[in-house]
């Protein structure tokens, strides 16, 4: 699921829907963006880049602290709508995952 941290953040905060969007650290303590969201990409955000720099590009950005216990509640109602379709699910982290459907 990409950009999946962020994609939460703006399905849980409605005043993030259609904003750029940076789930990660604070810029002033040497933050990176764990997620970005697709508005953000538009402006070059990317995962694993310093916030400082993503601000640079993008000074509308929001920047969201990562909610990871709420991130592992999506990631479970997620998967098990996988395994709804297939009880051949390999998770690889929270957002990802194998599946077998054939």
């Amino acid at each position: 699921m990409d950009a999946f941290y962020a994609s939460v953040e703006q399905r849980d905060d409605p005043t993030l829907q259609g904003q750029p969007v940076a789930v990660g650290g604070r810029p002033e303590s040497r933050g990176v963006v764990a997620a970005a969201s697709y508005e953000a990409r538009t402006f070059g955000v990317k995962s694993a880049m310093s916030m400082a720099r993503a601000l640079r590009l993008c000074p509308n950005l929001k920047i969201v602290k990562p909610n990871f216990h709420r991130y592992r509640e999506i990631s479970s109602q997620v998967f098990n709508m996988y395994r709804s379709v297939t009880p051949l699910v390999e998770p690889l982290s929270l957002d990802e995952a194998y599946l077998d459907v054939t």
